[in-house]
């Protein structure tokens, strides 16, 4: 299967991230990709909780979903969106961090909420508190595409071991961490993650990744770190996005994760331990 990393540049603007996005889905499939890939919130990036009760909506009256589920039907592509910033309905008026799974039918295969939320102070400049706006979610999840067994993650569920141990020993093949990383934690810690995550499971690791500084209407501008990787079951990097939006191919061949897993079956080599 051809796989496609898309990189993206998003701004606060849905309308306008959708047309972009419709865009490369439309060229990664014309270049022979069965399975695409966008990053987290490819709907709109924004620093403002305000803006975002302004723009984003409940899963039933968003736009982004089905324009793109219009559009895995007549391609007869498999597609991954990153994530989308949905609202909930829920009392506190926190969003879902939401990845979708869309079939060639253009039906949602699977979804899955962001478990691991984003509380961090990087610098004393930029610190995230990304449990203020978004509810985590509660659930793993293991999807079969046909051409290869989807686990699926975001962004920081990377620094979580156990939920990718978790989605391999539950059947995963290829595990997916669309993101908008951090440019000081993408220097140092990006790379050796996801290949980590990749040698620990023996999975394909897909990652497209938002990049640059993103366009605002006015809040505070935010900075990601791009870098797009797919990574083997062996650890290698196949792809790397660099700096700049565009999109990126990779071939994914599950007999590698079985090559892989035979070599070293750490999956099955756990072992109870007492303490500490």
């Amino acid at each position: 299967m051809k796989a496609a990393l898309i990189q993206l540049c998003s701004s606060d603007d849905p309308a306008a991230n959708l047309a972009m996005v419709q865009d490369r889905v439309a060229q990664a499939a014309a270049q022979g990709a069965g399975f695409v890939l966008t990053p987290e919130v490819t709907n709109c990036l924004s620093t403002s909780r305000k803006h975002q009760q302004e723009v984003l909506k409940l899963e039933e009256e968003d736009q982004t979903l089905p324009a793109l589920r219009d559009q895995a039907r007549d391609l007869g592509i498999w597609l991954l969106i990153g994530s989308l910033g949905l609202k909930t309905g829920d009392a506190d008026g926190r969003f879902a961090n939401r990845s979708f799974l869309i079939g060639p039918d253009g039906a949602v295969a699977a979804w899955y909420d962001k478990i691991h939320m984003f509380d961090v102070d990087v610098t004393p400049e930029e610190t995230y508190r990304e449990s203020d706006g978004y509810r985590p979610g509660t659930r793993a999840v293991v999807q079969d595409a046909g051409f290869a067994t989807i686990g699926m993650s975001v962004c920081y569920d990377v620094r979580f071991p156990a939920l990718y141990r978790a989605l391999a020993q539950a059947g995963a093949q290829v595990i997916t961490v669309p993101a908008a990383f951090s440019p000081v934690t993408g220097a140092a810690h990006w790379h050796s993650l996801l290949r980590a995550r990749a040698i620990e499971t023996g999975c394909y690791v897909l990652a497209p990744a938002q990049c640059g500084t993103h366009p605002s209407s006015g809040s505070k501008q935010r900075s990601t770190y791009g870098h797009s990787l797919a990574v083997s079951p062996w650890g290698e990097v196949l792809v790397d996005g660099g700096t700049e939006p565009g999109i990126h191919f990779v071939d994914i061949d599950v007999k590698t994760v079985v090559e892989a897993r035979r070599k070293v079956p750490s999956l099955s080599h756990g072992r109870p331990f007492d303490g500490p």
